[in-house]
């Protein structure tokens, strides 16, 4: 059969992500081993087929989330139709705890048993996610209404770490064809199904069923491509500022603290983003804005208030005109 044009787009995708720089992965011959996230859905699936037809020695690694009734045949499923295509494949129970919410806690359970098995079975090799282009559009809406700042409007990064997403060019349409065009049978998620009203289903099925096709219906279909290119866009511009920030931070660090005076000299943007890489080097997670703006406020509105209580028990005061940040020892 002759390679269809999805087929051809898909291969081009993974081939040009592993070639930017080798991508670590361990060689036998001149073939790299990688780590395919397969939930068994179109998106992965057609990922883990075009990393087979490439020719490439990957481990399909399908995490079983046991979040649904029958999600263990699911997954054994999809990890037979990767051995049919010539991968390895295993299956991978996970318990996903009730922290940060259940699309989170989903998440951070899956990544966890990726980065587990590639440490044990396939350590420098990378990590491949069938993230798509729609998948782009629907994290750059949500990040939208939750007021987010550019960081998290910039999306999905096509690599990040162990991390590579080669499909955030392709359309989630075309991954699908790609399955047709070979004979696949993907898994169907019910959640992504959700109905006009959206009650109880998770929020990016409700985006994606409701609100990103009526901006489609009212804007017009280029939508999608479109927001996924402000992704780009922000993504280069949040890189440029996190690197002036860091100058930054370097550059006002000392033995006593931050330097307030240089601080508030610096953009509003830079400022922030080096007090927040500031609080996170002291162990300051999840900074939330409120956060943010009571750290900027002890360089640019200080009137002699009190410290700044930071998540992860880190307090942050202005001494002398440094700012510090530190971890108080128990009594």
């Amino acid at each position: 059969m002759l390679p269809t044009p999805d087929v051809v787009a898909g291969r081009r995708a993974v081939r040009a992500v592993l070639a930017v720089e080798g991508d670590g992965a361990e060689t036998e011959g001149a073939r790299p081993r990688l780590v395919v996230a397969c939930s068994g859905g179109a998106d992965s699936l057609a990922l883990a087929a075009c990393v087979a037809l490439e020719g490439l020695r990957g481990l399909a690694v399908v995490v079983d989330h046991g979040l649904q009734p029958g999600s263990a045949d699911v997954a054994q499923r999809a990890a037979d139709q990767c051995r049919g295509l010539g991968l390895d494949a295993v299956v991978v129970p996970v318990v996903v705890t009730a922290s940060g919410g259940p699309e989170a806690a989903a998440r951070s359970a899956r990544y966890a048993a990726l980065e587990g098995v590639r440490a044990e079975r396939v350590p420098g090799g990378p990590i491949l996610l069938g993230h798509t282009l729609d998948d782009q559009a629907e994290t750059v809406l949500l990040a939208l209404a939750r007021g987010s700042g550019a960081r998290a409007l910039a999306g999905m990064p096509a690599a990040r770490g162990s991390l590579r997403r080669p499909f955030l060019g392709l359309r989630r349409a075309q991954t699908e064809q790609i399955c047709a065009d070979l004979g696949l049978t993907p898994w169907q998620d019910p959640t992504n199904a959700a109905p006009a009203d959206g009650a109880g289903w998770p929020l990016r099925s409700q985006v994606r069923a409701s609100v990103l096709p009526e901006l489609v219906r009212v804007l017009g279909p280029g939508v999608p491509a479109a927001l996924a290119r402000t992704a780009v866009l922000l993504r280069d511009d949040d890189a440029a500022l996190e690197e002036i920030a860091d100058e930054l931070r370097a550059r006002a660090a000392g033995a006593e603290g931050l330097d307030v005076a240089l601080l508030a000299e610096a953009p509003p943007a830079v400022r922030r983003r080096a007090l927040r890489a500031a609080a996170a080097a002291a162990g300051a997670g999840a900074l939330t804005q409120v956060h943010l703006a009571q750290l900027d406020a002890l360089v640019v509105a200080w009137h002699g208030q009190g410290p700044a209580h930071l998540p992860g028990g880190v307090r942050a005061q202005r001494t002398c005109g440094r700012l510090v940040l530190h971890t108080p020892t128990p009594a």
